[in-house]
């Protein structure tokens, strides 16, 4: 005698129901670049794995999106077209399930605003927590490493002024160099000796004007720079992100 799909659905339910510990679904708007994407994936899971322990993973959608169309929209300065670009991925998130968003990249929370508008979901600011993670510590001043973009806009580091902290940038040509080795490398998975060597003459310059943190303000520098690489204390925002991810995802049971 076969046996009722309607029994054996609600035996699997219950079965679900007493094994398994309920989590909130979060979307991530990815893909910018897929190479610290993956990092968020990996990171993610490890914390809830460490948090759940067993074979927990954790309940996540992803949308990566195509990273070259958004570069030559911002060398464009086409910000307007960019928020539509996210807007419209996190509402295909949401119409998936999600029950929050996470852009996964610093320069992108510049278009954050159309992200909320269109969805209505909470959103987990990268800098936010951030600035959370350092005041933590007891740090008030930083030095801020990233795009050109996150760098010198005040979507970014006007946030992290206003959680009451003083931020220090690199000299104007440092800081193309900075913004040259996240396209040009780190985004293309090149991780270069020169580069993180450059990146650590520029952190012990900012160290010795008073910083005395590094935020790597894009989420591919923490692909080339550890803590072992600085001076003084690194900030890596994919980790800390990460790290309020699995936070967000556990909250409704925690």
């Amino acid at each position: 005698m076969s046996a009722n799909p309607s029994n054996l659905a609600q035996n699997v339910e219950k079965y679900l129901s007493k094994n398994s510990c309920k989590q909130r679904t979060l979307g991530i708007i990815g893909g910018m670049s897929w190479e610290s994407t993956e990092s968020y994936y990996r990171l993610i899971n490890e914390g809830i794995k460490a948090r759940l322990g067993n074979l927990h993973s954790a309940d996540l959608l992803i949308h990566s999106v195509d990273f070259a169309p958004i570069e030559a929209l911002q060398a464009q300065g086409a910000w307007d077209e960019m928020g539509k670009v996210l807007a419209n991925s996190g509402k295909r998130l949401q119409a998936a399930g999600a029950q929050g968003l996470l852009i996964a990249t610093n320069t992108m929370h510049k278009v954050v605003d159309d992200v909320q508008a269109a969805t209505n979901l909470p959103i987990i600011h990268i800098a936010d927590v951030t600035a959370a993670a350092i005041k933590q510590q007891g740090l008030t001043k930083v030095a801020l490493l990233g795009t050109q973009f996150t760098m010198t806009e005040n979507f970014y580091k006007q946030r992290l002024i206003d959680a009451g902290l003083q931020v220090l940038i690199p000299e104007t040509g440092a800081r193309a160099e900075v913004h040259r080795i996240i396209y040009e490398e780190l985004c293309q998975g090149q991780l270069l000796d020169s580069s993180r060597q450059y990146y650590q003459q520029v952190t012990k310059n900012l160290a010795d004007k008073g910083a005395k943190g590094v935020i790597l303000g894009c989420t591919e520098i923490g692909l080339l720079i550890q803590q072992a690489d600085s001076p003084i204390s690194v900030f890596d925002t994919t980790a800390i992100h990460a790290a309020a991810a699995v936070d967000f995802l556990l909250s409704s049971w925690f």
